[in-house]
């Protein structure tokens, strides 16, 4: 089952005490569509490659599609997708104010999770990991979202 999270519930971030009530909204649309999008990528395929979205200035939100390098061929290395994500944001941070990159990764901890990069033009950067693992039913348990800051890519 999808849910909806906020950033608001992360308790390791008070990004919001500074931050516009726009970049909030645009951060929190993202996170949404980002993480609705990835679940459903995990339960219908298993799992999924990089990929990015964004808020445009218009206040509309965007999928992206990363171009990876010229013969990948149909198996890119994932880093390299990231790679591919980041650039197509940085190129379009004139007509966007917000942008996630969304992945796939194993945690430190070697569990599964999935990760989003949100950076908004105002200077926020966070890093948000949403653990899971699939179960003997094959369906899928979700463990406790965490976030943190992280370092600046499309507006640095």
């Amino acid at each position: 089952m999808k849910r909806a999270v906020t950033p608001s519930s992360l308790s390791a971030v008070s990004w919001r005490d500074t931050a516009s009530a726009e970049a909030q909204q645009d951060l929190d649309a993202l996170l949404n569509m980002a993480l609705g999008f990835a679940q459903l990528q995990l339960a219908e395929r298993g799992g999924f490659f990089p990929y990015a979205a964004a808020i445009r200035t218009d206040g509309e939100p965007e999928m992206i599609a990363a171009q990876p390098s010229q013969g990948e061929g149909e198996h890119p290395e994932p880093a390299d997708i990231l790679a591919s994500c980041f650039a197509a944001l940085t190129d379009k941070r004139g007509h966007i104010r917000a942008a996630a990159v969304i992945s796939d990764v194993r945690t430190a901890e070697a569990t599964e999770a999935i990760r989003i990069d949100l950076e908004h033009a105002e200077g926020l950067a966070l890093a948000v990991l949403l653990p899971y693992a699939r179960q003997k039913d094959g369906k899928l348990h979700y463990g406790e979202i965490r976030a943190g800051k992280a370092q600046r890519q499309i507006w640095g």
